[in-house]
């Protein structure tokens, strides 16, 4: 089935294993909850977010989906992990979050069904968890409508990047789970781009994300090397 394709299971499990954490902002998940702000910024900054049909793609435990919502937009989390799905639901329930919804399905999947259905896609930190990153970005691109808004996060694939986001982060600080990402399957911000223009997105904006392990401070700059955010717009019709 089209929805069973694109999913590497031991992600999954990754990720299940660890779903009673995601709300708890000293878990494993304490970097996702820190950079939260900063990305739903830059997000409503270059696409205001009020009143907008938005789907975050791999949502995981909705921190990213719930913080959209709460800026007024009607937001669609999916996701594959059930357990991470099903946390997000409960948050959402028990924080009585406004106009979200959570739903299992494969983004190549949802596309066939929905094209052209949302304002904005998000797609964080998860295109380096899957087999084939280029169906994730084109399945996005499907969902956007004409003059809509994705944006994609991962991580740059280079030596000062292996020795910040896997050996620091990792093993060293232990600021994220070992195992968590894996070099081979990080992304370069060029080939990332040759991605979305290849599925028909124009890429207009890139920022990267900061961390100083001294002080525990993120903030967005110029430099991609390491964690980077890329906007792309899908051309009116």
């Amino acid at each position: 089935m089209q929805d069973a394709i694109n999913v590497d299971p031991a992600e999954l499990a990754k990720f299940s294993d660890l779903a009673h954490h995601w709300w708890d902002p000293e878990s494993e998940f304490k970097p996702l909850h820190q950079i939260n702000p900063l990305r739903l910024e830059w997000i409503n900054g270059i696409a205001p977010l009020h009143d907008l049909d938005v789907l975050d793609v791999g949502c995981g435990g909705g921190i990213l989906a719930d913080a959209m919502a709460r800026k007024g937009a009607v937001v669609t989390g999916i996701d594959l992990a059930t357990k991470s799905l099903r946390v997000a639901q409960l948050h959402a329930l028990e924080a009585e979050t406004p106009r979200i919804r959570y739903e299992e399905v494969a983004v190549e999947a949802l596309a066939a069904r929905q094209p052209a259905s949302f304002d904005v896609v998000t797609c964080m930190e998860m295109l380096e968890h899957v087999p084939d990153p280029e169906s994730v970005v084109r399945a996005c691109a499907d969902l956007v409508k004409p003059g809509g808004w994705v944006f994609f996060s991962t991580l740059n694939r280079n030596v000062k990047s292996f020795a910040q986001a896997i050996v620091a982060a990792e093993y060293l600080l232990n600021l994220l789970p070992r195992g968590t990402h894996e070099y081979a399957k990080m992304i370069r911000p060029s080939e990332l781009a040759g991605y979305c223009r290849t599925a028909g997105l124009n890429v207009l904006y890139a920022k990267g994300l900061q961390h100083n392990p001294l002080t525990g401070r993120y903030w967005l700059s110029a430099d991609t090397s390491v964690n980077y955010m890329i906007a792309t717009q899908r051309p009116a019709q």
